[in-house]
């Protein structure tokens, strides 16, 4: 089965899909400048337990798209739900303490407090549940619990990433929104990134993740959309989009090797 190309604008397949989503974008139209979308009526949806991708291009929106579902880019059009309420242009804090938890690209630490600090920085809203979660969270990233003492700013990239997706799961989210976690790491610690997203995932936490190593991404999701020039190109299965000739073609060439 090929992956279906989305840029008809018929929207039945998205809406039909999205049923039950906990977390859902319809039509959004969004950007960081008056007058200049970068998005330009993306949809997405996940279901419970589900690990989506969005690939595409550079510039085609992606973490637009991640940015503004977690009320970090303000939305002109369109709506954002999290089962169902709708939490269109909700701020982050709120959106935390609703089950939503997101990881930026970069910035992601606090380079002067300790990995225990960090976490403990992730848990604000809560924290008499501090041990509790700490536990849980060092169950998935061991050295995280070895190293709790450790200052953030001396770890390598690959480390810091694990502090950061860590911290956002100290809320125990529904949902974790991932900004390309494996940017700037060696091919190992990215392997290591793709491997502790899917054992977050296999916890029960549905996972959206923007990425370039696209390959790598759609061997590991469910579900996966294109984006280009903020609109979704193509969707389909992990599989559907890594084997699709078009989507190899136009995206798959230019965003990863083979």
């Amino acid at each position: 089965m090929s992956a279906s190309s989305t840029t008809t604008g018929d929207r039945s397949a998205h809406v039909a899909a999205a049923e039950g989503a906990v977390l859902r974008a319809d039509e959004l139209v969004a950007g960081y400048l008056p007058g200049v979308d970068i998005l330009n009526g993306c949809d997405l949806h996940v279901q419970p337990g589900e690990l989506v991708a969005i690939i595409g291009p550079n510039g085609a929106g992606k973490s637009t798209l991640l940015k503004a579902m977690f009320g970090l880019v303000k939305i002109r059009k369109g709506t954002v739900r999290l089962g169902d309420d709708d939490i269109t242009g909700m701020g982050a804090d709120k959106l935390v303490r609703r089950g939503v938890g997101f990881v930026p690209q970069t910035n992601n630490v606090f380079p002067s407090l300790t990995i225990a600090e960090n976490l403990e920085m992730g848990l604000y809203q809560a924290p008499k549940r501090f041990s509790q979660r700490f536990e849980a969270v060092v169950d998935l990233f061991p050295t995280l619990g070895k190293r709790r003492n450790q200052r953030a700013g001396s770890l390598s990239g690959g480390e810091r990433q694990m502090v950061a997706m860590g911290r956002a799961l100290m809320m125990e989210p529904r949902v974790l929104l991932l900004d390309e976690p494996s940017a700037g790491l060696s091919p190992a610690l990215q392997d290591e990134v793709f491997i502790r997203t899917r054992q977050i995932n296999r916890t029960g936490v549905s996972v959206v993740m923007v990425e370039q190593n696209a390959r790598r991404c759609l061997q590991i999701c469910d579900r996966g959309y294109v984006l280009d020039q903020g609109r979704n190109a193509y969707s389909g299965s992990g599989r559907e989009l890594a084997q699709d000739p078009k989507v190899i073609q136009l995206y798959l060439g230019t965003l990863a090797g083979s």
